[in-house]
Parts: C-alpha cells; sequence; structure tokens
C-alpha cells in the first residue's frame, strides 16, 4: 500500500479514518468507479475528497501485469492519494 504526501500530511485519526473508510468501502457506482472495475474509487471522508486505486504489476513490478486475474503473475498495488493530487 502507498500514500501519498497529501494523505500522510494529514492528522493521524484523519488518516486512519480514512484507511478505514478503504478497507470498509463497498459502495461502487457509476459515479465513483466510472469503468465499473471496482479497482479505483472516489470518496468523501471528514470534507476530505480521497481517491483510492489498485494497480497490477508483473512480478518484477516494471511493467503492467499482462494477466491481472492471475496472481502468480500480478503483485497489487493499492494506492490512496488526495483526489486533488491525481
Amino acid at each position: 500500500m502507498d500514500i501519498t504526501a497529501g494523505i500522510t500530511s494529514l492528522a493521524p485519526l484523519h488518516v486512519s479514518l480514512i484507511l478505514a473508510g478503504v478497507r470498509t468501502f463497498n459502495a461502487s457506482t457509476e459515479d465513483n468507479d466510472p469503468h465499473g472495475e471496482h479497482d479505483c474509487a472516489i470518496m468523501t471522508i471528514r470534507e476530505t475528497r480521497i481517491m483510492w486505486k489498485i494497480d497490477y504489476y508483473d512480478p518484477t513490478m516494471t511493467y503492467l501485469s499482462s494477466e491481472a486475474a492471475d496472481p502468480s503473475l500480478t503483485v497489487r498495488v493499492l494506492t490512496i492519494m488526495l483526489a486533488s493530487e491525481y
């Protein structure tokens, strides 16, 4: 998991609430997940608009995975950022 400088600059309690919100997120809609892949969402936590996304890399983490659904060929990386950082 990666969190950006914008997230780490927030108060520790706020960061904890953001992490908990991402961890328990289960409300994908066309508005917050426009491609319907459930690997990205935009949400607001304590008046802070955040975005999280999952990227799929090859085992060396050099290129995107050729088969994102195959865990033997894929390393998943979750990034959490302020929406303004995207």
